[in-house]
């Protein structure tokens, strides 16, 4: 058989690679999960922080594998990273699984995103009754300038990615696609017997020492599990359940368990996500924020009440200065009716009153107008004296005018 490792001989910021046994072997990943390490874009050094990188954890992981292990138990606590390593270091412990090796992942704290695909390459996972598992669909963090066609395309992209993850979830829970796609598409949280019962895990720890304890930073941009700080995905929302805590990036969080019993001052950090939890914890510090909220309530009270006296007299005081121009019953609805209004209001009001009542002025003079009947009376006719000739007294008249000078010529 190939000589084995010492113990601990492969030891990075986030994980660890040691021999339990003689024929097994146990991984630690805590960290983020990332394709490269990253480096800081202005010093082009590397960020400090936990990072499972992807060539770096494959090496090591070949390492332990060639070493003759027949069993290994991947230790988890991981918040995810990039999905296409969690993706290919999925199908590499598969890919022992299937060669023989028994893999076994335990959720020491939360296995969430691309953790909980590495969770479920294991053929035995195991949490603890605060282990957190989160499913969600992938998505991208992207700049600059796309067309329609371009954005269909990174969106196809993730559409690929997702349905790699419900295959994924699929071997390991057993749920048909749309209800995995449904768990996915809603971000799904799962803690403790919930992860076992939707089929993401197989069975409870029974450790007697179990004080795990899950917990964010205030600003929700880290995750302590058990003191472990890990770094929170952009855009990843954590539930309402998971307590924040005030800490620095130095300092590990402080955590105390429910089964502390012991009596020396711990230094702890208050837990309580609430008032009620706070009194039951911390009955002196519950009191004297109870008092300072009281005495905050009060002033701001005390300064809303007269800051809405002040307003109310300046109302009045504009509508008392334009109140001549306008109907009495107009500004005493706007002063103390149920729609009492400003002045500008009043103004407006009056304004439409004013339009309203020039428009029944002149309806009613048309309708006067139409019922007197006048727009039928028709014009009379100009008087006629002279009667109207007509042709036979034209001829006439002129036949008597032709006698008459025949006469006159005659001497008659």
């Amino acid at each position: 058989m190939t000589k084995k490792m010492a113990i601990n001989d492969i030891v990075r910021n986030c994980y660890a690679m040691k021999f339990a046994e003689e024929d097994s072997a146990e991984i630690t990943m805590y960290g983020l999960i990332v394709e490269r390490q990253p480096t800081d874009g202005w010093t082009n050094k590397p960020i400090e922080g936990d990072f499972i990188v992807q060539k770096e954890f494959l090496n090591d992981l070949e390492t332990v594998v060639n070493s003759g292990v027949k069993s290994i138990t991947f230790r988890m606590n991981s918040v995810g990273g990039n999905a296409d390593v969690a993706v290919l270091i999925h199908n590499r412990i598969r890919e022992l699984a299937r060669n023989g090796v028994a893999t076994t992942c335990i959720i020491d704290g939360i296995a969430a995103s691309g953790g909980s695909l590495i969770a479920c390459s294991c053929d035995n996972v195991i949490v603890n009754p605060s282990s957190m598992f989160m499913v969600h669909k992938c998505w991208a963090a992207f700049w600059g300038a796309y067309n329609a066609d371009e954005l269909r395309d990174i969106a196809s992209s993730l559409d690929a990615t997702d349905k790699q993850q419900v295959a994924i979830y699929r071997r390991k829970c057993e749920k048909t696609d749309a209800v995995i796609t449904h768990m996915m598409s809603k971000t799904t949280f799962l803690v403790g017997q919930e992860i076992i019962d939707e089929g993401f895990a197989d069975e409870m720890t029974e450790s007697t020492d179990n004080k795990l304890t899950i917990a964010a930073s205030a600003d929700k941009r880290f995750m302590f599990a058990n003191g472990h700080r890990l770094p929170i995905p952009s855009g990843m929302e954590l539930p309402d359940f998971i307590s924040t805590v005030a800490t620095s990036k130095e300092e590990p969080i402080k955590t105390k368990s429910a089964d502390d019993t012991d009596t020396k001052p711990k230094e702890e950090t208050i837990m309580a996500t609430n008032l009620g939890e706070l009194r039951t914890e911390n009955p002196e510090l519950a009191t004297t924020v109870e008092q300072e909220i009281r005495s905050a309530v009060s002033a701001d009270n005390e300064k809303a009440v007269s800051a809405a006296a002040a307003a109310e007299r300046q109302r009045l005081a504009e509508i008392d200065e334009i109140a001549s121009l306008f109907d009495s019953e107009l500004v005493k609805e706007a002063k103390y009716g149920e729609n009492a209004c400003s002045a500008s209001e009043l103004a407006l009001r009056a304004a439409k009153a004013s339009a309203k009542q020039g428009k029944n002025f002149i309806g009613s003079m048309m309708d006067d107008n139409k019922a007197s009947g006048a727009n039928e009376v028709q014009e009379s006719p100009a008087p006629n004296d002279a009667k109207t000739e007509t042709t036979e007294d034209v001829k006439a008249s002129a036949k008597a005018a032709v006698k008459a000078w025949k006469e006159i010529k005659e001497g008659k």
